[in-house]
This record gives structure tokens, C-alpha cells and sequence, in this order.
């Protein structure tokens, strides 16, 4: 029997599984859907590890804890450290100033610079580079964790848990709401996208007051474009409005983007509690670590680590609930 078993193989789950290894315990990992796949949002996911961008319009734990993940990430997968460029046409710049005001740590960038930046966007005359920001391939990240924790021995069940664990982390994302019961979900629909003709180094943010975009490469001419953030919890497909959408920004940053070929479209539910940040709760014989919302990547590790000061040595960080543990 695992000193601890760890109950969802997402970005949650793995992320705190990778953590207790990485401090002696003994670990099994249960989810009845298998390795990492396309089950789950972590597989959707933007993999944008961009604290001072998301600061924009998240609470402070997102900007402090997440600054930490980049060199968390950096050592257990490949990640590109080009920053985020952040863009908005000539008629959108009081969104860009805004943007600009609610976060740190950027510095303006005029056309010459974007060009030197991307040269495919150098119709844009004025932006943001946050250069410390970073990103990988969240699918390629799921897979390293998973093979780094067979590699030190820890076993994958394609099953539910036993009822009697001695101590378990439940990381089920939405499906804890049978317990959770004031977790939500979030509906969030990307598309991936391939457009040789267009080339791309870093994530880019562009601007606009109805139909927002991010778009992260993948290389080899492929972006995920992303992402809707919805109150809904349909999760079955995607709405035409949303494509629609996704697609109109995608050709209002570079009109060579009306050509791609859309090779995936993405439909899931992040897991949120009221104020958008992870909880840690301790109920019994098991520890809940939940609620990553859209930062799953950026905020897991810091989950992770708080899990894991909670279940072997007892302490309580930030995120760990009180009140409810």
C-alpha cells in the first residue's frame, strides 16, 4: 500500500504526485480514465505561464505563486522563455493602457520593436512585452511528469480508488463536486489551429473589448488559440459564436490566419470556487486540492507544494481552507 494515493491524473494530480515523490513518499496515482489524454482540461490547456499578464485580472496569490512555477516547470519539462507580447489595433489602445495599469513588469514596445519581436505583426504600432513570462506544451508536460513518476516507481490505476485509503489527494477537478459542493465549472473552447504561412515565437495577447484572444505556438506552424471563459456548464460542444469569434481575432492579428486549417477544437470545464483561486482542504483521510480555475499550469505547482507541507509535515500554507478543513 502507497503511503499516499492521488486521485486524478491531470495537472493537479500529477503536479502533487510529482511533489511527494520529489520528498520521499511512496505514491500510487488512481484515474479511472487512464494516463494523460484528451478526458480532461489540462490536455486543453494554453500552458501560458504568465503571472504578470494574468495579474490583469486575477487576485495577488495568481502573481506572487505563479512567478514560481516557471522554474518549477523548468525542471521537469521543456519550456520557451521568449515572454508574452501583448498587442491591440490603433482603436483598441485604451485597452492596452488599461491593461498596462492593472499589471508590472513590462516594458512598451513601438512598431520597430514588435517588429524585431514578430515580424509578422508589424502592422501593430504599439505593445507590451512581458519578457520574463515563458510557456510550453502542456501535453508534452502531462506526459514528462507522468513518465518521471514511472521512472521513479509510481504506479498508474486505471480504476476508481478503494474505498479505505490511509491517506489519499483528491485532484478530480470538476468531479469533487460530490463533495465540493461549492465548486463550479467554467466552460473554456479553444481551437488548434495549423498556419505555415504565419510565424509566431511567443504567446500573444491581442486586445479587443468583445473578443479577446491568446495564441500560443506549438511550432511547426501549429497555435492553439484560446480561450472562452463562460458561466456555463455545457461542456458538450462548442457554440458557433465562439468559433466565430476565436477565428475573426485570429484574422484581425494576421490575416494569413483566414487560411489555416483547424485541426482540433477544444470544449471543457475548469474547476473554480467563488473567488478563482485553489483550496486545500483536509476532510478525514483525504486531502482536496482543487479549484486551479484557468491558471492549471501556473498555479499547479504551488498547489503541489502546498499539498505536499500539508500531508507530510503539517503545515498549512496559504491555500490550505481552515475553515472548512
Amino acid at each position: 500500500m502507497s503511503d499516499v494515493a492521488v486521485i486524478g491524473a491531470g495537472v493537479a494530480g500529477l503536479a502533487v504526485a510529482t511533489e511527494l515523490v520529489a520528498r520521499g513518499a511512496k505514491v500510487d496515482v488512481y484515474d479511472p480514465a487512464g494516463p494523460p489524454g484528451p478526458h480532461g482540461c489540462s490536455w486543453w490547456a494554453g500552458g501560458m505561464l504568465a503571472p504578470w499578464c494574468e495579474f490583469e485580472n486575477a487576485e495577488e496569490p495568481v502573481l506572487r505563486l505563479g512567478q514560481k512555477a516557471i522554474e518549477w516547470w523548468a525542471s521537469k519539462t521543456e519550456i520557451t522563455r521568449k515572454g508574452t507580447l501583448v498587442v491591440a489595433s490603433a482603436r483598441d489602445l485604451p485597452d492596452l493602457r488599461r491593461f498596462a495599469r492593472r499589471t508590472e513588469a513590462y516594458y512598451e514596445v513601438a512598431r520597430e520593436d514588435i517588429a524585431q519581436l514578430e515580424p509578422d505583426l508589424s502592422r501593430f504600432g504599439k505593445g507590451l512585452h512581458f519578457e520574463q513570462e515563458a510557456h510550453l506544451d502542456p501535453r508534452k508536460a502531462l506526459q514528462d511528469l507522468y513518465r518521471g513518476l514511472v521512472d521513479n516507481k509510481v504506479m498508474f490505476h486505471r480504476q476508481l480508488a478503494p474505498l479505505r485509503l490511509p491517506l489519499s489527494v483528491d485532484c478530480r477537478g470538476l468531479h469533487a463536486r460530490d463533495t465540493l459542493h461549492d465548486l463550479r465549472g467554467v466552460k473554456g473552447e479553444m481551437l488548434i489551429i495549423r498556419c505555415p504561412d504565419v510565424t509566431l515565437t511567443r504567446p500573444i495577447r491581442l486586445l479587443h473589448p468583445r473578443m479577446p484572444l491568446y495564441i500560443v505556438p506549438r511550432g511547426d506552424g501549429i497555435y492553439m488559440l484560446g480561450a472562452t471563459m463562460i458561466e456555463s456548464e455545457d461542456s458538450s460542444r462548442i457554440t458557433a459564436r465562439s468559433m466565430l469569434e476565436l477565428l475573426s481575432a485570429a484574422y484581425a492579428l494576421n490575416p494569413a490566419f483566414g487560411e489555416a486549417e483547424v485541426l482540433e477544437i477544444g470544449v471543457d470545464l475548469r474547476p473554480a470556487f467563488a473567488d478563482n483561486l485553489p483550496r486545500i482542504r483536509r476532510l478525514g483521510r483525504t486531502v482536496y486540492a482543487n479549484g486551479l480555475y484557468r491558471h492549471g499550469y501556473l498555479l499547479a505547482p504551488a498547489l503541489a507544494q502546498g499539498v505536499a507541507d500539508l500531508v507530510l509535515e503539517n503545515k498549512y500554507s496559504e491555500m490550505v481552507d481552515e475553515d472548512r478543513a
